[in-house]
């Protein structure tokens, strides 16, 4: 490769983003030849084809979390995501299908019941960076960010928005490397990891801003009550008193790099006709859906 060729690219995606989405968007009005629903199926189908045909990524990996109620971060704090509902079985169900579709056609899917899909796109990018490849990682969640290093771009597909690690601080105030910390701060209601108490965006960025990672601030605590903060005195008896909580958060937040992955590379394979056309009958696809998968999977 010469000094200016551009980088190969990985594009890895957060498939249960998208099929969640597609789970509260897609009208209740598909079903497969049992009678399950089959409105997620639809709807991913529709964001995979249209990401394939904008993109024509020839590396690309799909990741979904196996475990949709456990992982082990769940053992470290076993109120990690307790707030969420577990799946309903037609979800599950139509979780399956969206993974068969990839394997259909001919895309690398990832999922492992101790990981979740953030871990394994995090563990994809640090491999790929070694081997010389830059990532694409195809989501809107925040948590992402922290993946990006200077080729490295985050795509939030519904918006058409795409930013690299110097995008990060604009979007949320502190830098890519500093997102773990700062969702310790700060804590994710979403995935029910409470932060400091009284620590909001605001002054974790503040903080960051000063400090530079979550251990210098804990060092230097004493120097807290001196910045230009409100309530400055008591964000520093806060950080004192919730210290080990602070560096447990941080465990939560951060994304794995040592996920285990599958052998090989990445490359897209060609689809398999057979699987596409039960897949496709099975959920009751249109003929206009099949006509694009079976392009898509070069058949």
């Amino acid at each position: 490769m010469t000094a200016n060729a551009p980088l190969p690219t990985l594009h890895l995606v957060d498939a249960s983003l998208y099929v969640f989405r597609a789970w509260h968007s897609m009208p209740d009005e598909f079903h497969d030849a049992d009678g399950w629903p089959t409105n997620a199926v639809h709807g991913f189908a529709r964001f995979l084809l249209e990401l394939l045909e904008r993109e024509r990524p020839q590396h690309i990996a799909v990741a979904f979390d196996e475990a949709l109620d456990s992982c082990f971060r769940n053992a470290l704090y076993p109120a990690y995501k307790a707030n969420r509902d577990p799946a309903p079985p037609e979800l599950r169900r139509q979780f399956a299908w969206c993974k068969a579709l990839c394997q259909a056609l001919g895309l690398r899917t990832l999922a492992h019941t101790d990981y979740e899909a953030d871990d394994l796109i995090g563990s994809a990018v640090h491999r790929a960076r070694g081997q010389g490849f830059r990532s694409v990682i195809v989501s809107a969640d925040k948590d992402l960010s922290q993946l990006l290093h200077d080729f490295d771009e985050q795509y939030d597909f519904a918006k058409g928005q795409r930013w690299g690690a110097d995008g990060v601080k604009a979007r949320h105030g502190v830098h890519a490397h500093q997102i773990a910390d700062y969702l310790a701060l700060t804590g994710d209601a979403v995935d029910n990891i409470p932060g400091v108490t009284g620590i909001g965006p605001k002054s974790a960025a503040v903080l960051l801003a000063h400090f530079g990672t979550l251990d210098a601030l804990l060092e230097r605590i004493d120097e807290v009550p001196f910045l230009r903060l409100r309530g400055a005195a008591t964000l520093a008896t806060r950080l004192r008193e919730q210290r080990e909580h602070a560096l447990l958060w941080r465990q939560l937040t951060t994304i794995a790099l040592d996920a285990p992955l599958p052998e090989g590379g990445f490359a897209r394979a060609g689809g398999d006709a057979g699987e596409l056309q039960s897949l496709a009958d099975w959920v009751n696809f249109g003929p206009m859906t099949r006509k694009r998968l079976a392009d898509a999977a070069g058949l």
